[in-house]
């Protein structure tokens, strides 16, 4: 009996496993063109990646609103907003969270940076990054792309730590000569 409730579950991970699996998409690599992307903020205003050609864009994908690591990170990169611009870098949030979901996070912890609504989950799987967490939800990969002026991905951070990542990411747009004002579209 026992032997039988071990197999069942070691079955039931596996499942969980390939399940998790199953929505992994390749993720642009480091030179390729930025996946294309219209999508809405946390004020109904529509953004795409075309809006921002000319400028180093930071997109990054995060899990879910008002969690611990996601709130983390948004802070941090709030925090270190004028850095950003200095180096001529729009930051773009992204997660699968609606409009409304955003907008009260948004308001929240007072992000100057738009914060994009990828509901259907369109954006998240050509970028690679939506999986699904312990195999029920589906949501985005806590993921970070620097994009250059003409549109290609110039670093990708996979499954990063949210502590120290917006100080890490400046210090990249630094090495890569990111430089000049930029404004964000909020």
């Amino acid at each position: 009996m026992i032997a039988a409730l071990r197999i069942a579950r070691a079955a039931a991970m596996g499942a969980l496993l390939i399940a998790a699996g199953a929505h992994a998409q390749a993720t642009p690599a480091e030179g390729e063109a930025a996946p294309a992307f219209r999508l809405q903020d946390q004020n109904g205003k529509w953004h795409s990646l075309e809006d921002y050609r000319g400028k180093w864009v930071v997109m990054y994908f995060y899990p879910k609103d008002n969690t611990p690591g996601c709130t983390t990170q948004a802070c941090e990169l709030r925090d270190n907003i004028f850095a950003f611009r200095e180096a001529g870098a729009v930051i773009l949030g992204v997660s699968v969270d609606d409009v409304a979901s955003h907008k009260a996070f948004a308001e929240e912890h007072s992000l100057p940076f738009a914060i994009l609504a990828d509901a259907d989950k369109q954006v998240s799987t050509r970028y690679g990054v939506l999986t699904k967490f312990m195999g029920l939800m589906e949501l985005a990969r806590r993921d970070t792309f620097i994009i250059d002026p003409q549109g290609r991905i110039a670093k990708h951070y996979m499954k990063v730590d949210p502590k120290g990542h917006s100080d890490l990411v400046l210090a990249e747009l630094k090495r890569l000569g990111a430089k000049g004002p930029a404004t964000d579209k909020t």
